[in-house]
Formats: C-alpha cells, sequence, structure tokens
C-alpha cells in the first residue's frame, strides 16, 4: 500500500454493504474513483455499520458483502495500490465523531434529509425504523469528515449529505476554531478550521434507472443488473425494460429509461444519434432490438470486470489481506483528524495510541 503524497486532493466515498454492486453504482460513483486514482488521495469506505441500520439481524450476511463488495471493487479496476480500502468499524475515530457532529445538528435537520424521507418511503418503513436509521446521515458526516475529504464522488441522491456534512463542517469550524461564519468555504482551512468543507463530485449518470424503467437501479427492488451478472443473465434484464411503446413504427420516446441506457453504453456517438432519429420517428426500429445493441454494449464493458473479479473468486484471504492494510493507513489518517478535532472541542486530556494486528 503507497502513500500518496501528501499535496494531492483527498477524495472519501464508499458503500453500504447491502449487496453486490451493480450498473448504477459503475456509472454513478465508481467509475469515477477510478479515474480519480490517478491524481487523488483516494479513501474508499466499506460502511458496514451503516448496514446494521436496517439489518441488524443479519450481521453474517453484512460481513459476507464486505468481501464482495472488494471483490467488486476489484473488478471495476480499483487498485489497492493506489487507494485505500479499508472497513467503518475498523476505524473507531468515525463512531467518535459522529457523537460528536450529532450534537452540531438539529434532528429535525436530519429528518429532513430528501434522500433519507426517499429511503423511508421507498422501503415503506413509516414510523417502525430503528433510531439508528436517521443516525446513519450523521454517521456519513463523519465518513467523509474523519478523512478530511476535500471532494466526495456520489451519485445524485446522495447529494443532500454531502449538503449536510458541509453544515457541519462549518458550524465545527466556526464553534471550536473561531472561523467567521462569513468566511468563504475555501478559507475555512486556512483560517483555522480543522475540516475542510467538501464537495460533492457527482458522476456523468447521476440517477441511472433500474430494468423497470421507472425507479433508481438497486438490489432491494429487483431491478439491478449486477458487475457480476453473467451475459446472458444481462441479456435477460435488459430484455425487462418497459417503455409502453407498442409498435416499431410508433413514433417512441426518446427520453424514456431505454434511451438513457442507449446514451450511456453505447459509444459510438454517431451509432446513438441514429437510433434516436429513427426511434422518435417510429422508422421500423423495434424496442427488441435496441435492447440487444444495449445488451452488447453492456456485456462489453463488464466482460473484463467479471475476468478480474474471477482472480478473487473464493479467495477471503487475498481481500482480508486488503482490508487490514487499507484499515491500518485510514486509522493513521482519523487518528490525526480526531486529535485535532478534540484539541478544538478542549475534549483532549490524555493521548492514545490505536494499533491494529
Amino acid at each position: 500500500m503507497t502513500t500518496a503524497a501528501s499535496t494531492k486532493q483527498r477524495i472519501l466515498t464508499g458503500d453500504t454493504p447491502t449487496g453486490p454492486l451493480h450498473l448504477g453504482h459503475w456509472v454513478g460513483s465508481v467509475k469515477r474513483r477510478v479515474e480519480l486514482q490517478e491524481t487523488s488521495d483516494c479513501y474508499f469506505i466499506i460502511a458496514n455499520l451503516h448496514a446494521f441500520t436496517t439489518r441488524a439481524d443479519q450481521a453474517r450476511e453484512i460481513r459476507r458483502d464486505c468481501l464482495e463488495i472488494v471483490r467488486d471493487y476489484l473488478a471495476m479496476g480499483i487498485d489497492p495500490d493506489r487507494s485505500t480500502i479499508f472497513l467503518q468499524t475498523e476505524v473507531p475515530a468515525i463512531a467518535e465523531l459522529t457523537y460528536l457532529f450529532a450534537m452540531l445538528v438539529p434532528f429535525n435537520r436530519v429528518m429532513r434529509n430528501p434522500t433519507l424521507k426517499d429511503e423511508i418511503r421507498d422501503r415503506g418503513m413509516g414510523d417502525h425504523y430503528s433510531f439508528g436509521f436517521p443516525l446513519y446521515a450523521v454517521g456519513q458526516t463523519a465518513d467523509i469528515l474523519t478523512f478530511r475529504a476535500h471532494a466526495v464522488p456520489v451519485g445524485e441522491d446522495q447529494v443532500p449529505h454531502i449538503e449536510l456534512t458541509r453544515e457541519v463542517a462549518r458550524r465545527f469550524n466556526q464553534y471550536y476554531c473561531g472561523v467567521s461564519d462569513q468566511a468563504p468555504d475555501s478559507d475555512h482551512v486556512s483560517l483555522g478550521g480543522v475540516f475542510p468543507i467538501p464537495v460533492a463530485d457527482v458522476g456523468t449518470v447521476s440517477r441511472l434507472v433500474g430494468t423497470d424503467g421507472r425507479l433508481k437501479m438497486s438490489k432491494s427492488l429487483n431491478n439491478a443488473i449486477f458487475i457480476k451478472d453473467s451475459p446472458k443473465e444481462v441479456k435477460k434484464k435488459i430484455g425487462r425494460i418497459f417503455t409502453g411503446r407498442q409498435s416499431p413504427t410508433d413514433p417512441g420516446d426518446a427520453g424514456n429509461a431505454l434511451f438513457q441506457y442507449v446514451d450511456t453504453f453505447i459509444e459510438d456517438p454517431a451509432r446513438v444519434a441514429e437510433l434516436r432519429d429513427r426511434y422518435t420517428r417510429g422508422d421500423n426500429i423495434g424496442d427488441g432490438h435496441i435492447k440487444q445493441e444495449i445488451a452488447q454494449s453492456v456485456n462489453a464493458l463488464l466482460e473484463p470486470m467479471r475476468e478480474r473479479r474471477a482472480v478473487y473468486e473464493g479467495d477471503d484471504d487475498a481481500i482480508m489481506d486488503i482490508l487490514r492494510a487499507g484499515s491500518i493507513k485510514a486509522n493513521e489518517a482519523a487518528e490525526e483528524t480526531l486529535d485535532l478535532a478534540r484539541r478544538a472541542a478542549h475534549l483532549k486530556f490524555f493521548d492514545r495510541e490505536l494499533k491494529l494486528t
């Protein structure tokens, strides 16, 4: 595990282990992460404690999913020699800062988070969710600020979480570091603030529609194409994309879910333009034909990922070695931040040393 130069911008993002990664993850965030490895100091968190907010009775499955996500990361091109992949629960500073940050944000502000409200609605939770479920929104601010990240590659739905993080960082710097509430975000650290004010780095496709043609791609909604799906499974799932169009001669709506896949996965701009023109004119081109082209393009994208993933299939020891090395490095950065935060908030009384083995 190499140490990135201190002059590099620091990036923090990651995933909650709720199952395998899918195409929505790739276009929304992971593709951008792979690019950022070349220029940034990248930290990628496996947020396993957040998974307990909805799956506290599935601890064994969450542990399994942590390892599977790392396999997906490696398949998609994240390189543990250039990026730090680590486990949330192996970095105790995150939990400590979550508790502190929870004092800096009103409960009703957390509950106004539109992403949180959407999750409660989409999961049909009503009022039957754990106290920890809204707390995870504060926990996400700690995930980011523990590493004093400058930017967070995310999908569009996660932008409200980043805005909450920005509010918490500003408030901490104002309360405990003497930074003016009129200070520009870019000046907070130079004015003595502990935390930079991070920005959201939204992927080129901020919200990929699932194969149901309506909702965001998600494992829980059974509308996802996974990175490890076989070519046959990919073709079958893309065949399910619903448009409501009845005939190849009917003029189609090129703003539908099917054409989001055309725009996203067919790389030849001339071919995309041709398909769009014929589809909107009803020029004897059926949804089935377009789905076949999309499936070919998606399988061409996924094939090298499948090959890379196969190398690590069943090799839990290699995955654990990556997570151990990443968690050791993550703790070095996190403990530095925690020390600065404790000093600023007058919470530091003694030195401590944390060591993973």
